[in-house]
């Protein structure tokens, strides 16, 4: 398979790849670092998800100014990109760094909440039809529908699909609609942030759309990858809404149900819990 994945890519960049060498985060596909003898090296991806759609979505981040690896070549089943040197470990001097790039890349606006395209999370699809209310997008088109993929999938047990479907049915009152749809990454957590000598070197692995700036600071909160400096930063630069507490564990419920689509067992007792800290 290496032999075969070598040969895809001197076919895309007439030069023969003097070694692969896999890294970690190819959890929905693989991923090599490609050393070539006279250019510099290469990320290649591939997997069963259309890779197409990570590099239209690199290419808009990149467009709003957020470091994203260079895209050099794009195909459904093999993506090429720059490959940045950097480490996932997330000092107080990067959180502030991230806090700065996002911030920026939120006040990228648009005319509705949605994409251009449907996105993916992994290989689930992401449904971006352009809405006018964020509260009915993130019902309909994030939590109501991750919840129909993991139950249909038989990883959410009717018992909990049937309380994720009573917070979808409460969301005009746990939510609120905010000023704006702001351009997001998406999936901004630890092993997706590449930093080097204390500053962001590469956001990674996004799963973009226009949304409320909040449901990425939920997410960056749920997976712990940012704690104090990240959001105090934050506040000064762009600034929370208040009651974002108290509408956190809503929007952690979508990337629950989308781990326990994946994962199932170990994300279904997270979810349950946090269903019941809600009141459901």
């Amino acid at each position: 398979m290496t032999s075969d994945l070598a040969t895809r890519i001197a076919a895309a960049v007439d030069e023969r790849p003097a070694a692969l060498v896999e890294l970690d985060g190819g959890e929905m596909g693989t991923v090599h670092r490609v050393d070539f003898a006279d250019r510099d090296s290469l990320v290649a991806k591939t997997g069963d998800a259309p890779l197409t759609v990570e590099a239209e979505m690199l290419a808009r981040l990149a467009d709003a100014g957020l470091p994203v690896p260079d895209v050099h070549r794009a195909g459904d089943d093999l993506l090429l990109l720059e490959y940045v040197e950097g480490e996932s470990r997330l000092t107080p001097a990067v959180e502030r760094d991230v806090a700065d790039h996002l911030a920026a890349l939120h006040e990228t606006t648009a005319r509705a909440f949605g994409f251009e395209r449907d996105t993916l999370t992994g290989t689930l699809v992401q449904p971006n039809p352009w809405t006018d209310s964020w509260v009915a997008f993130y019902r309909d088109r994030r939590l109501r529908y991750a919840a129909e993929a993991a139950r249909e999938a038989g990883e959410l047990p009717t018992a909990l699909a049937g309380r994720v479907e009573e917070v979808a049915a409460d969301c005009d009152a746990l939510l609120v609609e905010p000023d704006a749809p702001s351009l997001i990454h998406g999936d901004a957590w630890t092993n997706n942030v590449l930093a080097r000598d204390g500053e962001v070197a590469a956001f990674l692995d996004p799963a973009t759309y226009y949304a409320h700036a909040e449901v990425e600071l939920a997410y960056l909160d749920w997976t712990g990858t940012v704690g104090d400096p990240f959001f105090e930063r934050y506040d000064a630069r762009r600034g929370i809404d208040p009651g974002y507490e108290s509408r956190r564990d809503v929007y952690a419920l979508y990337p629950l149900v989308v781990h326990v689509y994946y994962f199932g067992d170990p994300y279904r007792e997270e979810l349950a819990a946090t269903l019941a800290r809600l009141g459901y």
